[in-house]
């Protein structure tokens, strides 16, 4: 028994010697590679240094288990310098890794392998599941040795050279991968019949988009019977497309025919596939027809339509090119038919689609109000009618708990704004700029507590900025330019976070443009985790149609008018309140929003000295106080803002010294201090006075001790007086010393007044 638990012990200890980093002939290997990635005289992977004391397992581009230590994720995407050629694929340098699950090699220009090194040998590492071979060079001959590795559950070849299918012959159909779950083979100039070897009876997902793939393709289509996501977008399918050819996708969910030239599709009611399918995406066809749009409606099933990016036109009404068919769509949940030619009213049966969360109708010529019937759909999430024709006010009705995202910028909607958000909890963006709107900006603004997304530009708003407006904790980017707003900038602004957007993320529906089947190549990374991978039981559908919805936002920095989507909407933070009638001095406290990278007020009536406390603005990319009534000098701490890219003071009453032209302001140009007379050194053509006032008066208005300009004030009027004074009494000396001269100057005052 003693004998029993000290071999138990002895294993423990071992198993735990092992944890403490990598096996060393798993480091031997990792560096082999890295001489290989590097070959002939590349540098990449400085990190992997050949030391017996590295843990190769810190390494970032390597992951290892938990429980052995042993190496189970490789990621070389984008390693090896493309200036160095063609790199050939070695198997053995791979070998050593027996617990290998994750293989990570896109963009290394990889144009095939070493003589008896190819892929046919990671058949030894029963635990790879993962493949990731996309950008490299690869023909399609590399199928054939792929189809060795019987464990693989994600293989991707997007964006290679493989071309055709006529290499296959029936002993090399990939159906030898009974485990794969995703295919993509994006990207390439595949035609069609390479489905007929892919029966693939366990594969979920497969991505053939951008390739040469003919209506053919589909009656090819029979051997993936748990096939849930099939996207041929941006194919040479043209005509009609007949569903039935689909009825043996029997667990078929997502669609994307988008980028083709379809104009019409055949729905027979005895069409397997209508009822089982719950994402279809049409976007971008070459032409549409009316008889396509009413075929819409006998897919009973479907959750979400995507028609943006058409060319159709026509009306949107019971009788015009959205037909009434498609209210028949009962669980819908995501309708987007932006970016077309559509004209008419808003269809007001999408009031009766109660499960709708999503409504997405932008960049179309829609007229008329919004109509009340939105206000029924209580559960709706997202609202996105810009960029249309559509007049009257916002319905009070709409302030509905769920609703996240609007917008509603670039329309003619007029009038006061009404209390249509009050007290949302969930609203994170409102876009509702270049519209008509006017009155004042309403105090509940500040009851929009989850608000990060404020756009309020090019409207009619006047009266003062509310101070509760400093309540919107999760504010990022607010933009109030171009209306009539006055008074003061309020003070409590510096106490709002103004960070960027990361920490709403979650809120938000952007997850790029990356993914496969509407979100389900994403729901695989997670719960598969290319990173680690786990139970390939929770690879499911991402259930969430409003994944397809990609933030957008208009923002004005750097003196351009730019869009911000995805995730670098994640890192934008930013303040524009120009072109308004703003008064007063810009508050000292606007130096306390240390995130924010934009800040524009300028074309106001500000006045004082620009605070010492904007150097504190360490994040700030574009400063713009132009166009304003600022004296003073500028403050040389302002060289400390090492992001700022766009700087401009221009057009105002600044005197002195221009900041020493080091760091970022070695780079600002004369364009950014025109306008102001008093100003001098480099860049402006105007030298500073070298003699300059060596009074020791301060300028303390900012809390701050510096230099006034080139001439004191306060001792001009003191020498001016004494001076004056001195001259009063030399003349009262000299008429009472010279009595000719007294008598001169009484004459001469006498025929003044008598001459009157």
């Amino acid at each position: 028994m003693g004998r029993l638990c000290l071999l138990v012990m002895m294993l423990v200890l071992l198993n735990g010697y092992c944890c403490l980093g990598c096996w060393k002939q798993e480091r031997i290997a990792l560096l082999q590679i890295k001489v290989d990635i590097n070959f002939p005289n590349g540098t990449s992977l400085r990190r992997w240094v050949d030391n017996e004391t590295a843990n190769c397992c810190d390494w970032k581009e390597i992951e290892c288990s938990v429980d052995t230590g042993r190496v189970i994720q490789i990621s070389l995407n984008e390693t090896r310098d493309w200036s160095l050629g063609d790199w050939y694929f070695n198997a053995s340098l791979f070998l050593p890794f027996k617990e290998l699950r994750t293989l990570h090699l896109s963009g290394n220009s990889l144009v095939g392998w070493v003589e008896n090194e190819g892929f046919e040998r990671l058949s030894m590492l029963m635990n790879l599941q993962v493949v990731d071979l996309s950008y490299n060079n690869f023909n399609i001959s590399i199928l054939s040795r792929l189809l060795r590795l019987p464990s693989l559950k994600y293989l991707s070849l997007q964006s290679n050279n493989l071309e055709g299918s006529t290499h296959f012959n029936s002993s090399e159909r990939l159906s030898r991968l009974n485990n794969l779950e995703v295919l993509d083979l994006s990207l390439n100039n595949l035609n069609g019949s390479i489905l007929s070897f892919l029966s693939l009876s366990n594969l979920e997902i497969l991505h053939l988009s951008y390739n040469w793939s003919d209506n053919s393709t589909l009656s090819f289509a029979g051997g993936l019977s748990s096939l849930k996501s099939l996207d041929l977008s941006a194919n040479k399918i043209k005509g009609t497309v007949d569903m039935r050819e689909l009825d043996a996708l029997t667990n078929l969910e997502v669609l994307d025919l988008s980028s083709n030239e379809i104009d019409s599709l055949v729905t027979p009611k005895d069409t397997k596939i209508l009822k089982k399918l719950k994402v279809l995406r049409l976007r971008g066809l070459k032409k549409i027809s009316r008889n396509l749009l009413q075929s819409l409606g006998a897919f009973s099933s479907l959750k979400t339509l995507n028609l943006g990016l058409n060319t159709f036109e026509g009306t949107i009404t019971a009788e015009g090119m959205i037909p009434k068919s498609l209210s028949l769509m009962t669980s819908l949940v995501l309708l987007d038919v932006s970016s077309n030619n559509l004209t008419g009213m808003l269809p007001r049966w999408l009031g009766n689609m109660t499960y709708l969360l999503g409504i997405v109708m932008s960049k179309n010529h829609l007229q008329g109000s919004i109509p009340t019937q939105f206000c029924k759909l209580d559960i709706l999430e997202f609202v996105d009618l810009s960029e249309n024709n559509l007049s009257g006010s916002i319905p009070s009705c709409l302030n509905r708990s769920r609703i996240t995202h609007v917008y509603l910028n670039k329309n003619r909607l007029e009038g006061p704004l009404t209390r249509a958000f009050y007290n949302n909890s969930s609203l994170v963006t409102l876009d509702l700029s270049h519209n008509n709107l006017t009155d004042t900006i309403p105090k509940w603004i500040g009851s929009l507590s989850a608000l990060s997304i404020l756009l309020l530009k090019g409207n009619q708003f006047k009266g003062r900025i509310p101070i509760q407006l400093c309540h919107l904790n999760r504010l990022s980017i607010m933009d109030f330019s171009h209306n009539n707003l006055f008074g003061p900038i309020p003070h409590c602004l510096g106490k709002i976070n103004m960070g960027s957007t990361t920490g709403q993320s979650n809120a938000m529906w952007s997850i790029g443009e990356s993914y496969i089947g509407g979100g389900y190549l994403v729901s695989y990374m997670e719960s598969t985790s290319l990173i680690g991978l786990h139970s390939s039981s929770l690879m499911i559908l991402n259930e969430d149609p409003l994944s397809e919805v990609q933030l957008q936002v208009e923002f004005t920095t750097k003196r351009n008018s730019l869009l911000y989507n995805g995730s670098i909407l994640n890192y934008m933070s930013g303040i524009d309140l120009s072109c308004n009638q703003l008064a007063g001095e810009i508050p000292l406290e606007l130096g306390n929003l240390s995130d924010i990278r934009a800040l524009n007020l300028s074309h106001n009536n500000l006045t004082g000295t620009i605070p010492v406390t904007l150097s504190k603005l360490k994040q700030v990319e574009s400063l713009d106080l132009s166009y304003n009534n600022l004296n003073g000098r500028i403050p040389t701490q302002l060289i400390e803002l090492n992001a700022l890219a766009v700087f401009s003071v221009a057009h105002n009453n600044l005197s002195g010294a221009l900041p020493e032209r080091k760091a970022q302001f070695g780079t600002f140009e004369e364009t950014s201090y025109e306008g102001n007379p008093l100003l001098c050194g480099p860049p402006l053509h105007k030298s500073c006075t070298k003699n300059r006032a060596t009074s020791p008066m301060r300028n303390v208005s900012n809390g701050e001790v510096e230099e006034d300009g080139f001439v004191d004030m306060d001792a001009f009027y003191i020498t001016f007086v004494v001076s004056y004074i001195i001259v009063l009494l030399g003349i009262a000396i000299v008429l009472y010393i010279n009595p000719y001269w007294r008598q001169a100057w009484f004459y001469f005052i006498e025929v003044y007044i008598t001459s009157r």
